[in-house]
């Protein structure tokens, strides 16, 4: 049995009638860019994550780098993240002339410890990014809790979190702003580049509507200095006709999750539980064991697909080097060390996800 880790040509099999509506729609409109598709679907994903306003970018990068662009964030100012994440996160930061600062994940999940914010605060912070990664939130309460003690702004990295739930609150809707991606794999994804940046501030969001579309208002008067990113009609209708479908999709990931943690349970090192009132969609299923590679090397023998999220923390990266790091980050490299991502998407079987832990029970043996 072959286990590809995704496979495009179910999704797209599955969709077939309505991405071909909802392309003859777009197309026979005439407008491609900032039309009547992304306005709706800017509301309508505003909606789901229960915010007042959702602005379409060009990128979950995107979406990071014009938020903080949004709250001022530049030269000289320090944004405290994590370095177990998708470079995306640093990179919007090091793009607004910023330096990230990295705090150690905690040792019981992949999230933010946020315990250790506070020693990593300077006069020159400015910011905290939270990253919501594989699909659960981070301890949103405790980072708030310090955030505005401290007087911080807060921006929600959910670009793998959509539509989880954090105390039966959104993500995207706890932090001043939060960033979406909307690349092909994510739970809700393009065919192409996308994102989204969602806010309940009327203010942030004047400021992206600016940014994202060469600082204008209206056509060759720029107020400001702004950037071509905006989600274009076509990929808004991808997005409209797929967000109808997300909750079965993530209802489905959760019970190919719980067949995982049922046949897992006693090799996987990684215990990511939501807490009460919290969710996890699982936009990746991962695991933590000794021997990863050993084990990613059986299974690829097998026909099943794996990946690992991430290999290398960010603040290990050469392209990263100027950046500062508060205490150590022994837990960030030990999961790095131990990762690796299963299959899950919804258009998997039962019995594919049975091989799939079969061949790790079988490594283990």
């Amino acid at each position: 049995m072959k286990i590809p880790f995704f496979d495009f040509n179910r999704e797209i099999a599955s969709l077939g009638p309505e991405i071909r509506g909802a392309v003859d729609r777009v197309l026979s409109s005439g407008r491609f860019i900032l039309g009547e598709e992304g306005s709706a679907f800017e509301s309508e994903f505003a909606r789901v994550c229960a915010c007042r306003y959702a602005v379409g970018v060009g990128s979950g990068t995107d979406a990071l780098f014009l938020a903080l662009k949004a709250f001022g964030v530049g030269e000289g100012d320090e944004v405290i993240t994590v370095s177990h994440t998708f470079a995306a996160t640093a990179l919007a930061v090091r793009y607004v002339g910023a330096t990230p600062v990295f705090v150690d994940i905690e040792a019981g999940s992949c999230h933010m410890d946020p315990g250790l914010i506070e020693a990593a605060i300077t006069p020159r912070t400015k910011a905290i990014i939270p990253v919501h990664l594989y699909g659960m939130c981070a301890d949103m309460s405790r980072i708030l809790e310090v955030a505005r003690a401290h007087g911080l702004l807060v921006l929600e990295d959910a670009c793998q979190a959509h539509a989880a739930l954090y105390k039966e609150k959104s993500a995207g809707s706890m932090g001043d702003a939060a960033a979406f991606s909307f690349y092909p794999t994510k739970n809700l994804g393009a065919y192409g580049d996308g994102g989204m940046i969602t806010t309940n501030d009327p203010g942030i969001r004047e400021k992206l509507v600016l940014l994202r579309n060469y600082g204008q208002r209206d056509k060759y008067h720029h107020e400001s200095l702004g950037y071509n990113s905006r989600l274009d009609e076509l990929q808004a209708a991808m997005l409209r006709l797929k967000l109808a479908h997300l909750p079965a999709w993530t209802k489905r990931r959760q019970e190919l999750a719980k067949l995982y943690d049922e046949g897992l349970g006693d090799i996987s090192l990684l215990k990511l539980a939501p807490g009460e009132g919290s969710t996890h969609v699982y936009h990746l299923y991962v695991i933590a064991v000794k021997d990863r590679d050993g084990l990613r090397s059986f299974l690829e023998e097998r026909g099943i697909g794996t990946l690992i999220h991430y290999p290398v923390p960010v603040h290990r990266q050469e392209a990263f080097a100027g950046c500062r790091v508060s205490g150590e980050l022994r837990n960030t490299d030990l999961r790095a060390a131990q990762v690796l991502s299963l299959p899950i998407h919804p258009w998997m079987t039962d019995d594919e996800v049975a091989h799939v832990i079969a061949g790790v029970r079988e490594f283990f043996t």
